[in-house]
């Protein structure tokens, strides 16, 4: 199985430097660059802040609550808030030239920026502006989900889908943002996984968790079991060795759902545990988009020295042929998804 290989950062950063002094001084992190990543990450930095804003004065604002009255490209019902999110981010990523497309979860095609303009832009960002947006209306963890590519059209071009459709192993960078009790940025540019954690004191994300390491066996499993009836028999196998005790291995491990995948990723990733979203009946191809949530948490959970799957292939491996292709996703403690991947090959996935 290829993994993508980790690359410990030589320069230790103290507690507390801010994302933009951490970007700055880790431009070696970024072969292909001379700024242009560092300005990207800064809009992504910059709309999360704005996003993370309106999060935290939901329940005080109650026009951006609730449902738009119609469904997104996903068939699911598009919050306020998604919408909101959506739009900061196309607006942050547009302002400073870097970006010459964006393809969203909540656009049925790709946006591109100014084409012909003169503006010599690299990169394309896919993104999952705000998933579990359901969840704020009960004050859950949300998150957003973003993945950096390099175009492969040349510059100066329009930009076309070929530029998106690239597998997550080309990914320059990739994190997320939580919104949660409080507000962390993690991401990788390919060299581990930091963590920065909002001050609201000064405006600044901080770093707080550097060089994030998933522990290689984990005692959490999350998985939305009310569907157990349409899973797999090796899904089923797998809940079944979790729920059975051994005392020496330290089973039955412990179910924890939240329900949004950033936090229940999140979770996992400092914890140990593994997450696993399959195929149903009702979604024979999974629920999870590959593009914009299952390929930037691969990147992240591989970095931190975990594994990621489809239950074959590793995510990070497989083409896409869509935009908003899907696909079953099991992800999180190396040794967790191994005994999974087993159970799979011999009772089916």
């Amino acid at each position: 199985m290829q993994e993508v290989k980790q690359v410990v950062v030589q320069e230790a950063m103290p507690i507390g430097t801010t994302v933009g002094e951490f970007i700055i001084r880790q431009q070696a992190d970024f072969p292909h660059a001379t700024g242009e990543l560092s300005s990207l990450l800064s809009s992504i930095e910059l709309a999360a802040k704005i996003v993370n804003r309106e999060i935290n004065r939901a329940g005080l604002s109650h026009h951006i609550l609730g449902s738009m009255g119609q469904t997104n490209v996903q068939g699911e019902e598009q919050q306020k808030l998604d919408w909101y999110a959506n739009e900061q981010f196309k607006l942050a990523l547009a302002a400073r030239g870097e970006v010459c497309g964006l393809a969203s979860e909540e656009e049925e095609e790709f946006v591109a920026f100014d084409p012909l303009q003169g503006r010599h832009s690299k990169y394309v960002v896919l993104i999952d502006p705000l998933d579990g947006s359901s969840n704020i209306d009960v004050n859950v963890s949300v998150g957003t989900l973003f993945s950096i590519y390099r175009r492969l059209t040349p510059v100066n071009t329009p930009v076309q889908q070929q530029d998106f459709l690239q597998t997550g192993r080309a990914q320059v960078a990739a994190g997320y943002i939580i919104y949660g009790s409080s507000t962390m940025l993690v991401y990788s540019t390919g060299r581990g996984v930091n963590g920065f954690t909002l001050d609201p004191s000064i405006g600044s994300f901080c770093l707080s968790h550097p060089q994030m390491q998933i522990p290689p066996q984990g005692r959490i499993y999350s998985i939305n079991e009310g569907n157990y009836l349409k899973f797999p028999a090796g899904v089923k196998q797998y809940l079944k060795f979790c729920q059975a005790i051994d005392a020496h291995e330290g089973r039955p491990y412990t179910a924890r759902y939240i329900g949004s995948l950033v936090a229940d990723v999140h979770r996992n990733l400092l914890k140990g545990g593994i997450y696993l979203y399959p195929s149903g009946s009702n979604a024979p191809q999974g629920k999870l988009r590959l593009l914009y949530e299952c390929n930037p948490l691969a990147l992240l959970i591989e970095q931190a020295g975990g594994l990621a799957t489809d239950g074959v292939t590793p995510i990070l491996d497989l083409q896409p042929q869509a935009l908003h292709q899907r696909t079953p996703f099991y992800a999180g403690s190396r040794e967790m998804v191994l005994q999974l991947q087993q159970l799979l090959a011999q009772y089916g996935h």
